[in-house]
Protein backbone atom coordinates (compact mmCIF):
# COMPACT_ATOMS: atom_id res chain seq x y z
CA UNK A 1 0.00 0.00 0.00
CA UNK A 2 2.82 2.24 0.89
CA UNK A 3 4.59 1.63 -2.69
CA UNK A 4 1.24 2.77 -3.80
CA UNK A 5 0.43 5.99 -1.67
CA UNK A 6 4.11 7.07 -3.16
CA UNK A 7 2.81 6.42 -6.61
CA UNK A 8 -0.11 9.02 -6.31
CA UNK A 9 1.99 11.52 -4.23
CA UNK A 10 4.86 11.42 -7.03
CA UNK A 11 1.59 11.63 -9.65
CA UNK A 12 -0.01 14.28 -7.51
CA UNK A 13 3.45 16.34 -6.87
CA UNK A 14 4.52 19.68 -9.06
CA UNK A 15 6.29 17.82 -11.76
CA UNK A 16 4.08 15.13 -12.00
CA UNK A 17 1.02 14.35 -14.22
CA UNK A 18 -1.39 17.13 -15.04
CA UNK A 19 -4.60 15.28 -14.58
CA UNK A 20 -3.83 13.62 -11.64
CA UNK A 21 -3.02 16.84 -10.00
CA UNK A 22 -6.12 18.57 -11.06
CA UNK A 23 -8.45 16.08 -9.51
CA UNK A 24 -10.43 16.41 -6.19
CA UNK A 25 -12.91 14.56 -4.19
CA UNK A 26 -15.64 15.89 -5.87
CA UNK A 27 -14.10 14.96 -9.32
CA UNK A 28 -12.98 11.86 -8.16
CA UNK A 29 -16.73 10.94 -7.33
CA UNK A 30 -17.64 9.60 -10.35
CA UNK A 31 -14.94 6.76 -10.71
CA UNK A 32 -15.02 5.87 -7.34
CA UNK A 33 -18.78 4.73 -7.94
CA UNK A 34 -17.98 3.16 -11.69
CA UNK A 35 -14.87 0.96 -10.06
CA UNK A 36 -17.00 -0.32 -7.57
CA UNK A 37 -19.48 -1.19 -10.19
CA UNK A 38 -17.22 -3.10 -12.17
CA UNK A 39 -15.72 -4.91 -9.22
CA UNK A 40 -19.25 -5.83 -8.85
CA UNK A 41 -19.22 -6.99 -12.25
CA UNK A 42 -16.18 -8.59 -11.79
CA UNK A 43 -17.89 -11.08 -9.08
CA UNK A 44 -20.60 -11.54 -11.23
CA UNK A 45 -18.29 -13.04 -13.71
CA UNK A 46 -16.68 -15.33 -11.59
CA UNK A 47 -13.42 -14.35 -13.00
CA UNK A 48 -10.49 -14.09 -10.35
CA UNK A 49 -8.16 -12.32 -12.38
CA UNK A 50 -10.76 -9.55 -13.45
CA UNK A 51 -11.91 -9.13 -9.54
CA UNK A 52 -8.38 -8.73 -8.57
CA UNK A 53 -7.76 -6.12 -11.37
CA UNK A 54 -11.33 -3.99 -10.46
CA UNK A 55 -10.25 -4.64 -6.79
CA UNK A 56 -7.11 -2.64 -7.57
CA UNK A 57 -8.62 -0.04 -8.92
CA UNK A 58 -10.82 0.67 -5.88
CA UNK A 59 -8.04 0.75 -3.76
CA UNK A 60 -6.51 3.14 -6.48
CA UNK A 61 -9.68 5.44 -5.74
CA UNK A 62 -8.67 5.07 -1.91
CA UNK A 63 -5.44 5.70 -2.01
CA UNK A 64 -6.20 8.87 -4.32
CA UNK A 65 -8.56 10.39 -2.15
CA UNK A 66 -6.33 9.82 0.58
CA UNK A 67 -3.91 11.88 -0.91
CA UNK A 68 -5.67 14.63 -1.26
CA UNK A 69 -6.54 14.67 2.13
CA UNK A 70 -3.64 14.52 3.32
CA UNK A 71 -2.55 17.46 0.82
CA UNK A 72 -5.23 19.57 2.49
CA UNK A 73 -4.81 18.33 5.93
CA UNK A 74 -7.64 16.92 6.80
CA UNK A 75 -6.69 13.30 6.89
CA UNK A 76 -4.00 10.41 6.08
CA UNK A 77 -4.28 6.63 4.56
CA UNK A 78 -3.30 5.91 8.10
CA UNK A 79 -6.09 7.65 9.67
CA UNK A 80 -8.51 5.81 7.29
CA UNK A 81 -6.97 2.57 7.98
CA UNK A 82 -6.78 3.00 11.90
CA UNK A 83 -10.55 3.92 12.20
CA UNK A 84 -11.66 0.81 9.81
CA UNK A 85 -9.55 -1.35 12.09
CA UNK A 86 -10.79 -0.31 15.51
CA UNK A 87 -14.14 0.20 13.99
CA UNK A 88 -14.15 -3.91 13.17
CA UNK A 89 -12.67 -4.35 16.30
CA UNK A 90 -15.48 -2.25 18.16
CA UNK A 91 -18.17 -3.77 16.41
CA UNK A 92 -17.18 -7.50 16.69
CA UNK A 93 -17.56 -7.93 20.47
CA UNK A 94 -18.04 -11.68 20.26
CA UNK A 95 -14.65 -12.07 18.59
CA UNK A 96 -12.69 -9.01 20.46
CA UNK A 97 -13.88 -9.05 23.60
CA UNK A 98 -16.67 -11.46 25.66
CA UNK A 99 -19.61 -10.87 24.37
CA UNK A 100 -21.66 -13.88 23.42
CA UNK A 101 -23.97 -14.56 20.39
CA UNK A 102 -25.68 -17.68 19.12
CA UNK A 103 -26.20 -16.46 15.39
CA UNK A 104 -25.64 -14.15 12.69
CA UNK A 105 -28.87 -12.44 13.72
CA UNK A 106 -27.58 -11.46 16.64
CA UNK A 107 -24.42 -10.30 15.34
CA UNK A 108 -26.38 -7.86 12.96
CA UNK A 109 -28.31 -6.96 16.04
CA UNK A 110 -25.33 -5.98 18.42
CA UNK A 111 -23.77 -4.43 15.19
CA UNK A 112 -26.25 -1.50 14.83
CA UNK A 113 -27.03 -1.18 18.48
CA UNK A 114 -22.76 -0.30 18.73
CA UNK A 115 -23.27 2.20 15.89
CA UNK A 116 -26.29 3.46 17.12
CA UNK A 117 -24.10 4.11 20.57
CA UNK A 118 -21.12 5.81 18.38
CA UNK A 119 -23.79 8.51 17.88
CA UNK A 120 -24.58 9.06 21.39
CA UNK A 121 -27.68 7.78 20.88
CA UNK A 122 -28.99 9.67 17.90
CA UNK A 123 -30.87 7.05 15.28
CA UNK A 124 -29.97 7.92 11.86
CA UNK A 125 -32.93 8.91 9.94
CA UNK A 126 -33.73 6.85 6.77
CA UNK A 127 -32.36 9.06 4.38
CA UNK A 128 -29.16 9.05 5.46
CA UNK A 129 -28.94 4.56 6.24
CA UNK A 130 -29.97 4.98 1.93
CA UNK A 131 -27.13 6.09 0.19
CA UNK A 132 -28.06 8.67 -2.62
CA UNK A 133 -25.73 6.83 -4.93
CA UNK A 134 -26.70 3.68 -4.64
CA UNK A 135 -28.60 2.32 -8.24
CA UNK A 136 -32.56 3.06 -8.14
CA UNK A 137 -33.14 -0.58 -7.29
CA UNK A 138 -30.76 -1.19 -5.02
CA UNK A 139 -31.89 2.58 -3.16
CA UNK A 140 -35.83 1.22 -3.81
CA UNK A 141 -34.88 -2.55 -2.25
CA UNK A 142 -32.94 -0.58 0.97
CA UNK A 143 -36.25 1.62 1.67
CA UNK A 144 -38.70 -1.05 1.52
CA UNK A 145 -36.44 -2.86 3.87
CA UNK A 146 -36.49 -0.56 6.32
CA UNK A 147 -40.41 0.70 5.87
CA UNK A 148 -41.10 -3.24 5.96
CA UNK A 149 -42.71 -3.21 2.80
CA UNK A 150 -43.63 -6.09 1.13
CA UNK A 151 -44.73 -7.73 -2.53
CA UNK A 152 -45.50 -10.77 -4.30
CA UNK A 153 -45.79 -11.41 -7.88
CA UNK A 154 -49.77 -11.12 -7.51
CA UNK A 155 -49.13 -7.21 -6.36
CA UNK A 156 -46.81 -6.87 -9.26
CA UNK A 157 -49.46 -8.17 -11.62
CA UNK A 158 -51.87 -5.90 -10.11
CA UNK A 159 -49.80 -3.11 -10.31
CA UNK A 160 -49.27 -3.55 -13.99
CA UNK A 161 -52.72 -3.51 -14.45
CA UNK A 162 -53.50 0.06 -12.45
CA UNK A 163 -50.17 1.52 -13.10
CA UNK A 164 -51.10 4.34 -15.67
CA UNK A 165 -48.82 4.89 -18.89
CA UNK A 166 -46.62 7.76 -17.26
CA UNK A 167 -43.40 8.51 -15.10
CA UNK A 168 -45.41 7.74 -12.21
CA UNK A 169 -47.01 4.34 -13.52
CA UNK A 170 -43.40 2.92 -14.39
CA UNK A 171 -41.99 4.07 -10.76
CA UNK A 172 -45.20 2.02 -9.38
CA UNK A 173 -43.96 -0.97 -11.60
CA UNK A 174 -40.56 -0.93 -11.00
CA UNK A 175 -41.14 -0.52 -7.19
CA UNK A 176 -43.46 -3.25 -7.25
CA UNK A 177 -40.84 -5.16 -9.45
CA UNK A 178 -38.25 -4.77 -6.86
CA UNK A 179 -41.17 -5.86 -3.67
CA UNK A 180 -41.43 -9.20 -5.70
CA UNK A 181 -37.47 -9.96 -6.12
CA UNK A 182 -37.41 -8.98 -2.49
CA UNK A 183 -39.92 -11.74 -1.56
CA UNK A 184 -37.93 -14.41 -3.11
CA UNK A 185 -34.88 -13.35 -1.89
CA UNK A 186 -33.60 -11.99 -4.44
CA UNK A 187 -31.34 -8.91 -5.17
CA UNK A 188 -32.78 -6.84 -7.81
CA UNK A 189 -30.12 -4.69 -8.85
CA UNK A 190 -27.82 -7.91 -8.79
CA UNK A 191 -30.64 -9.49 -11.39
CA UNK A 192 -31.47 -6.83 -13.78
CA UNK A 193 -27.27 -5.87 -13.61
CA UNK A 194 -26.89 -9.85 -14.93
CA UNK A 195 -30.07 -8.99 -17.54
CA UNK A 196 -28.21 -6.13 -19.15
CA UNK A 197 -25.07 -8.22 -19.49
CA UNK A 198 -26.65 -10.73 -21.29
CA UNK A 199 -28.05 -8.39 -23.44
CA UNK A 200 -25.00 -6.20 -24.42
CA UNK A 201 -23.14 -9.81 -24.94
CA UNK A 202 -25.79 -10.82 -27.33
CA UNK A 203 -24.75 -7.28 -29.07
CA UNK A 204 -21.32 -7.96 -29.27
CA UNK A 205 -21.84 -11.43 -30.89
CA UNK A 206 -24.17 -9.72 -32.96
CA UNK A 207 -21.19 -7.15 -34.15
CA UNK A 208 -18.50 -10.11 -34.02
CA UNK A 209 -20.67 -11.71 -36.65
CA UNK A 210 -21.35 -8.64 -38.69
CA UNK A 211 -25.21 -9.02 -38.45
Amino acid sequence: MQELLDIMRRLRAPDGCPWDREQTHESLRPYLLEEAAEAADAISTGHSDELRDELGDVLLQVAFHSVIAQESGTFSYEDVERGIVAKLIRRHPHVFADTAVENSAQVVDNWQTIKAAERAGRPRRSSERVPAALGALAREAQAQKLAHLTGDRSALEQALAQAPDSEEGVALVLAAAVAWARSMGLDPEVALRAQTARVLETLDATEAGGG
